[in-house]
């Protein structure tokens, strides 16, 4: 396995999660990923009874959606919905919200698009959910930006 590029810092609690799967054998990581699926938290009223308030990500090999809100101080609050039945899909969204959910902005923004690369997990899952992944944390950043620019525009 080759390391990541030293440009692609990551938050220390991404890290952290890297780590953690670095450090079990390739069978052990897919239960990791079972059990990081199992702690997803569940939505909040404003998001179950509206899931149009929901981006959906149709590169996941099977439903998701995610909401982005961008706090006064910009912190960062991540929301996802997954089926229970897709844990693999789950997985990676409650990694994301374990990684980046309270983050600053900045922070959030930096987090390499590779991320989900350095899971040691390329040969273990399909290359679709990987891409799934890295398209949660690209409608993620893209969110941020956008809600950064809409509150810069309104002279927040």
């Amino acid at each position: 396995m080759t390391p990541p590029p030293e440009s692609a810092v990551l938050h220390p609690r991404l890290q952290e999660i890297a780590d953690d799967f670095n450090s079990v054998p390739d069978k052990d990581r897919l239960q990791l990923l079972l059990e990081f699926s199992q702690d997803l938290p569940p939505l909040p009223e404003r998001y179950a009874a509206h899931r149009d308030r929901m981006e959906p990500v149709p590169e996941c090999q099977t439903p998701l959606f995610l909401a982005v809100e961008l706090e006064p101080d910009e912190t960062v609050r991540l929301f996802f919905d997954a089926p229970a039945e897709a844990p693999t899909t789950r997985g990676f969204a409650a990694i994301l919200h374990a990684g980046l959910d309270g983050l600053d902005a900045d922070e959030v923004l930096a987090t390499p698009a590779e991320f989900s690369g350095q899971l040691g997990l390329a040969d273990l899952v399909s290359p679709l959910r990987l891409r799934g992944m890295a398209a949660m944390l690209a409608r993620i950043k893209r969110q941020v930006r956008e809600q950064r620019a809409a509150r810069r525009a309104a002279g927040r």
